[in-house]
């Protein structure tokens, strides 16, 4: 503890002098030093001897000082803190969470904070010391806030409820990291809107509590957005009243699915769904046979429906219409990866029948490239009503052909090892807004077939940032803004490889790294080792 007597250092006599000096200037109303009060050297009445003993010396009261505040310690780090003198603020019993006028909306951000910190929620009632209080306002981007802390108190304020609850994240961890939020003032605000996890729960069933377990971690980090994979060859894992057949006999109820929903709500996660096809749908097939793409060998690609056929359209368009309604999200993802069809040496001559409904649906010198583009589009056409927006794998985005992607189709690059792989500017130069998941840093694949890894947070932390799309090399700056962000990606291609409190575990470390440089890609300023003891301590 440091203290500090404000003034010169004095000595005994020169203080009691000085003390002496000011009482009669006290009396005569004049300054201590002025001349009225201080005799000359020589006279009678500077010589004469002095019989009353000098008055003791006051004890100054101390003054406690504080060194410049540091930024709060948080996982991803605070992009701008404007440091300060004082104690900072901690948590203490006579304070509590309050909420100023006119921000209502804030209320469960409120009741969740109060709970963490352990101490009350108050309500609309107005801030006094110890307090924490939460408001609504400003001009910053989405998802800003800023948060003071001044006087004993916090106030947490950011234009949208998302911003404050992040704000509330920071206090929560620099708590948990040091037993205190540092004096000053956080300015912070995402660079990258989308944020976050993919999940492939059609492989492996992951219950309720695990994905939201996964969600809570999520909002700690600022991470704003989980994809579900529910449907693939091996499982459709969420149940369904429009084609009840194809539901696997591990999967989420719809009761589960909302109660996942409200949490995520809660925690300003976006959950995003994905029913992938024409290819990835294994399970719809094995309910449904006659929907089977064969190839003119009578060869049946697993997975791959006959796009030319209409009951495939009709199931498909059943299903999006029925999850459409239940996931409110304003995302939808579409995918449109790995149609077998299209992998084939030479489509039309690998499967005629698509080839001819291609020329007969778009002209004489289309293909079945066009026949899938316009499937996609389709199937665009059924969900876009809803107002979502819309997302496709790279994969199912093709050039030289008479029919294109709808434009307002998000981008999701995740590989360049298709055949005709494309670079991503190819898409950027377009103008198409892209979403990075670059499975050479941010795919988690089960197993670790086909050359895959298990990706680490170091190397994330270290080496990648959103523009780095495709193997390592970044695209060019200037299409920084077309690249919306980052998810990182689970898939069970093998999956009993493991279990899901192991996947847990393993992917804890990326995905706290994955939110630091989607919500500051420049480079960290603490280390790797550094960054991983503090992602430990806050979690």
């Amino acid at each position: 503890m440091r203290y500090s007597i404000r003034g010169p250092r004095r000595g005994p006599a020169l203080l009691a002098t000085s003390v002496a000096l000011a009482t009669a200037a006290a009396c005569s109303g004049g300054p201590a030093s002025g001349p009225a009060s201080a005799p000359s050297p020589g006279s009678a009445t500077a010589a004469a001897p002095t019989s009353a003993p000098p008055s003791p010396t006051p004890t100054p009261t101390p003054t406690r000082t504080y060194p410049l505040s540091s930024a709060p310690r948080t996982v991803p780090a605070v992009r701008a803190h404007e440091a300060a003198r004082g104690p900072g603020w901690k948590p203490a019993p006579t304070g509590g969470v309050v909420i100023a006028a006119n921000s209502g909306g804030l209320a469960d951000e409120g009741k969740l904070i109060a709970g963490e910190l352990g101490i009350p929620y108050r309500g609309a009632v107005a801030a006094g010391p110890g307090d924490v209080e939460l408001a609504l306002g400003g001009t910053g981007a989405p998802e800003s806030y800023t948060l003071v802390v001044r006087d004993d108190r916090v106030r947490i304020s950011g234009p949208d409820e998302a911003g404050v609850f992040y704000g509330t994240r920071t206090l929560k961890q620099s708590v948990r990291a040091t037993g205190a939020m540092p004096e000053g003032t956080v300015n912070d605000r995402p660079a990258k809107p989308q944020r976050g996890l993919n999940v492939d729960t059609a492989r492996k069933h992951f219950t309720a509590a695990w994905i939201e377990d996964r969600i809570r971690e999520m909002g700690d980090l600022k991470l704003n957005q989980l994809g579900l994979h529910f449907s693939d060859d091996q499982g459709f894992r969420i149940a369904s009243d429009s084609h009840p057949e194809v539901v696997s006999a591990q999967h989420l109820t719809k009761a589960e699915v909302r109660r996942i929903l409200a949490l995520a709500a809660e925690r300003h996660v976006t959950v995003v769904p994905e029913i992938d096809s024409p290819g990835h749908l294994g399970a719809v097939i094995a309910a449904h046979p006659d929907l089977q793409l064969r190839s003119a060998t009578g060869r049946a690609p697993r997975g791959a429906v006959d796009i030319a056929n209409p009951e495939s359209v009709k199931i498909v368009d059943d299903l999006l219409r029925e999850y459409a309604r239940l996931f409110p999200g304003a995302y939808w993802h579409l995918g449109a990866d790995e149609y077998v069809a299209l992998m084939a040496k030479d489509p039309e001559a690998a499967y005629p029948e698509l080839a001819r409904a291609a020329k007969a649906k778009y002209g004489p010198s289309s293909r079945v490239q066009d026949l899938a583009t316009g499937w996609l589009n389709d199937r665009a056409a059924v969900v876009r009503p809803t107002g979502k927006t819309l997302k496709a794998w790279n994969d199912g985005f093709f050039t030289g052909g008479v029919v294109n992607a709808a434009k307002d189709l998000e981008v999701e690059y995740w590989t360049g090892k298709e055949i005709g792989a494309r670079q991503p500017v190819s898409y950027l130069s377009q103008g198409r807004k892209m979403v990075n998941l670059n499975d050479e840093y941010l795919y988690y694949v089960l197993g670790e077939p086909n050359d895959f890894a298990y990706p680490t947070g170091r190397r994330i932390y270290e080496q990648w940032t959103p523009l780095v799309v495709r193997g390592t090399a970044p695209v060019p700056a200037k299409y920084d803004a077309q690249i919306l962000g980052a998810r990182f990606a689970v898939w069970c291609d093998l999956a009993n490889s493991q279990t899901p409190a192991q996947v847990a575990a393993g992917i804890r470390l990326p995905l706290a790294a994955l939110s630091q440089k989607v919500w500051n890609p420049a480079k960290p300023t603490q280390s790797w080792d550094r960054f991983r003891a503090l992602a430990e301590q806050v979690r």
